[in-house]
């Protein structure tokens, strides 16, 4: 990379925003990658910590986490242990939770007679498998993760209680960004690396008063619920709850695998509606009427349900197409969710910030000066945009397969098979060296025109 004179030839510093899984491994992989950059992690909180339970990464990502750093791979590693592998590989079973399905006599309980097969598949049993590539995978706990990755920043690199207000251009004539905090701290970087998620502060400063701007609702809320392994075998029998189930129906699904070494049954259980209005993403509920959106359900779906311990409403929302992920004066960069956070029903949203990182950090490795950043930040924009919104498009699009909503397919189980088992290809077949050789040949190709 090339620069001009002037304070742009000073060693860039970099401010990331934010302390969940993009952020801390967007730090783990500069200080490897580009340990002559200086870098300062900036985190709201008073300490480290994620919302939720479960969260799933499948092969494609699990190797992108050794790429970054091998120990982001081992990481994951250690907190997926005690998980059960099938020979193959299965992403879900799917089976169908809705007594609404079922057709003819109800006590026989058939939800679909294969066509040619002469085979009735009944309630609860399974209709298909999706299959799942092999290596490394599966459901691991958001905090048990988070607890092994701080385990890799040294300290006096994080700093706490610090919530980003403002960015403006320093008057120094650097062009750098002058951090505006909430308890009225300043700080000055050369670019800022938004690592803050789907109610991203960085994303509005890129994107200004647009409607890509803020998350949208998806249609879809979902309950969360941690089960004790000893009691979902008591529910589900000895093999279904330890390896990864979903239980489809109308308007309406159900997921559960194991977590935590395969001690803990993460549930995630999804339904509909048109609207939110309630200015709150999370609110409670009441154990019935969290029932009522189950009571056409399978028995086992009910027990599943009942012995939930929480009863809060997770609104989903999802961003919409944002035109660019990086802005200029002064340099913002968006990372992970703050440039396209996505509904969870293709299990790849950590996965995308993931590869996020490795494209960002291996760009910024080559970076020499404030000019180099903007040259890298342009070139990630290039290769990461059309993916990464992809992936919010047909994620989006997924939630609604799995509830009976797909067009063309609706509650055609035949159909649902044919969609579901095919629809993962262009994620878990990527190589993402290919981005980044497409993203150094843009910079190449800006350094010689």
């Amino acid at each position: 990379m090339s620069d001009t004179p002037s304070h742009a030839q000073k060693t860039p510093t970099l401010a990331i925003i934010g302390g969940g899984i993009a952020g801390l491994t967007l730090t783990i992989a500069l200080l490897k990658h580009a340990p002559s950059i200086p870098i300062t992690l900036y985190e709201s909180a008073s300490a480290f910590g994620e919302i939720g339970a479960g969260v799933g990464f499948e092969p494609v990502m699990v190797r992108t986490m050794g790429l970054i750093d091998p120990r982001i791979a081992a990481a994951f590693e250690k907190c997926s242990r005690g998980n059960t592998v099938t020979d193959p590989p299965k992403w879900f079973t799917v089976r169908v939770g809705d007594q609404r399905k079922i057709v003819g006599d109800e006590k026989d309980g058939v939800v679909l007679e294969k066509s040619g097969e002469n085979k009735k598949v009944r309630l609860g049993e399974e209709i298909f498998t999706i299959p799942a590539h092999r290596g490394p995978r599966g459901g691991i706990h958001r905090a048990h993760f988070l607890d092994e990755l701080v385990k890799l920043v040294p300290d006096g690199i994080a700093q706490f209680r610090k919530k980003l207000a403002h960015v403006t251009e320093a008057e120094d004539g650097s062009g750098d960004a002058v951090l505006h905090f909430a308890d009225g701290s300043t700080a000055q970087h050369s670019a800022v690396l938004g690592c803050d998620g789907i109610k991203s502060r960085t994303r509005s400063l890129v994107l200004g008063n647009s409607d890509s701007t803020a998350a949208v609702f998806s249609g879809k809320y979902v309950y969360r619920g941690l089960i004790p392994m000893t009691k979902a075998i008591e529910i589900m029998g000895e093999d279904q709850p330890k390896t990864p189930q979903m239980y489809v129906g109308y308007h309406g699904h159900v997921l559960t695998f194991p977590i935590a070494n395969g001690t803990i049954l993460n549930v995630v259980a999804f339904s509909s509606r048109p609207t939110w209005t309630d200015p709150n993403w999370v609110v409670q509920t009441s154990r019935e009427d969290m029932l009522e959106d189950y009571k056409h359900w399978s028995p086992m779906v009910r027990s599943i349900m009942v012995n939930l311990q929480s009863f809060d409403i997770w609104a989903l929302f999802n961003h919409l197409p944002a035109p660019i992920y990086y802005r200029s004066s002064p340099l913002i960069c968006l990372v992970g969710d703050a440039a396209h956070a996505t509904t969870p029903h293709q299990g790849a949203g950590a996965g995308m910030c993931i590869e996020d990182v490795y494209i960002l950090s291996e760009l910024l490795s080559q970076c020499k000066s404030k000019t180099d950043l903007e040259e890298a930040f342009r070139a990630y924009d290039a290769v990461r945009r059309p993916r990464s919104q992809k992936l919010v498009k047909t994620s989006r699009e997924a939630g609604m397969l799995w509830e009976f909503e797909g067009e063309g397919v609706g509650d055609d189980l035949e159909a649902l098979e044919r969609n579901a088992t095919t629809r993962m290809a262009w994620l878990w077949d990527h190589d993402i060296s290919t981005d980044l050789q497409k993203a150094r040949a843009i910079i190449e190709e800006k350094i010689s025109s």
